[in-house]
């Protein structure tokens, strides 16, 4: 082989063109298989899959079409309401997960609804891990779950959202067991209308982490229930008394603002 400078230069020219070749043929085989394994929970068109859960109102009342789909987007509304009257509201999909990758779109819309209460602004919530809808009571306000709370700004203070909120249940921080309702994340804070993605990877009863546009701003670990909690006993006694929450339901909420989803999409992991 004839090692002149040129020869070299021309080998090692085709040696990166040849390494980039493969790696772009790798990288484009990867997402055309992540992006096959993706798979959307929600039509555009209608609620197909989804069952409502309303405070104080039947299973499967859609009360005053709080629930709806607008031009594609899942909405949550309360133009058919003359008053809130805590009508917290939950929308389950159909089937639970243990070990996945849940991720949608959320934007807050219009304004509040008068009598929705102040910390309820600008505040909804996806719901992993949550009891299942029928077997909630009639009057009960959340499931027992883990709470990704979305919350948005009010154009002026600093707001973080996908928050960790536990009805129910408790989480572990730190390697310490946290019995509050509510730990902020290390988001940024997205004032108005505009869209915002959060995804969570949730990896049954060891890890959950939340993202916001692609940046990890929460990491907890076991998920399990509090057994004080009057909602969770019977639950905890479903599953022998052990306290390890590992799946669950997945919801949306409405707490008093209008609020829209899009892309929801989940993509099961190994050991679900």
């Amino acid at each position: 082989m004839n090692n002149t400078p040129t020869t070299l230069s021309a080998a090692m020219s085709f040696i990166r063109r040849l390494s980039f070749s493969v790696l772009a043929c790798f990288s484009a085989h990867s997402y055309a298989e992540d992006k096959a394994q993706w798979q959307s929970l929600f039509n555009g068109e209608d609620l197909q899959g989804w069952t409502v859960k309303i405070r104080n109102h039947a299973l499967g009342d859609n009360y005053a079409n709080t629930f709806r789909v607008e031009q594609g987007l899942l909405t949550v509304s309360y133009d058919g309401y003359e008053d809130f009257d805590n009508r917290f509201g939950h929308l389950f999909y159909q089937s639970a997960y243990s070990h996945y990758r849940l991720r949608l779109q959320y934007r807050f819309i219009g304004e509040q609804i008068h009598d929705g209460a102040g910390w309820a602004r600008r505040n909804n919530g996806i719901m992993i891990h949550s009891q299942s809808p029928q077997s909630m009571s009639l009057e009960q306000e959340f499931p027992v779950s883990i709470e990704v709370q979305l919350l948005g700004g009010d154009g002026k203070r600093s707001r973080s959202t996908a928050n960790m909120c536990s009805p129910g249940t408790h989480i572990m921080l730190d390697n310490k067991l946290q019995k509050r309702h509510c730990i902020e994340s290390d988001s940024a804070t997205f004032h108005g209308d505009q869209w915002v993605t959060v995804e969570v990877l949730v990896r049954g009863a060891e890890l959950v982490e939340h993202f916001i546009n692609g940046e990890r701003v929460m990491v907890y670990q076991k998920p399990q229930y509090d057994n004080s909690a009057k909602d969770a006993q019977a639950l905890v006694q479903l599953q022998g008394g052990q306290l390890s929450l590992s799946a669950g339901f997945i919801a949306l909420q409405s707490e008093s603002h209008p609020t829209q989803f899009r892309n929801i999409e989940i993509l099961p992991l190994p050991g679900n």
